[in-house]
């Protein structure tokens, strides 16, 4: 995944666009376009786009769900349960891990 700056400078370059140009064409200094192509200051989102549309491109941002090991649709099922049955069921869970806590270390020790 590239960092702003580097999103910044390939698209400078790739315009053939000096930083002193772009910071002209974005009331800025050049050493502040060095700055945010270096990675020394993170430019805000709005910034960013904005150097960005100077040269001719738009900042696309993308939200994507990544899997983080979570059944989904055990979530949905059981949100689909009234709130009372819901509660029962999570004091339950909550009782059979309080009961088996250190089951592994128990049976460790009978071998």
């Amino acid at each position: 995944m590239n960092t702003s700056g580097q999103l910044l400078r390939e698209a400078r370059e790739r315009h053939g666009v000096s930083q002193k140009q772009l910071a002209m064409r974005a009331s800025t200094t050049q050493s502040a376009i060095s700055r945010i192509e270096r990675d020394r200051v993170s430019p805000s989102v709005g910034t960013l786009r904005e150097l960005l549309y100077l040269l001719g491109e738009d900042l696309v941002l993308r939200v994507e769900q990544r899997d983080a090991g979570i059944d989904r649709t055990l979530n949905e099922a059981n949100l689909a349960l009234v709130p009372a049955l819901r509660v029962r069921r999570g004091l339950a869970f909550a009782d059979f891990v309080r009961r088996n806590r250190g089951g592994r270390a128990k049976r460790g020790e009978a071998a």
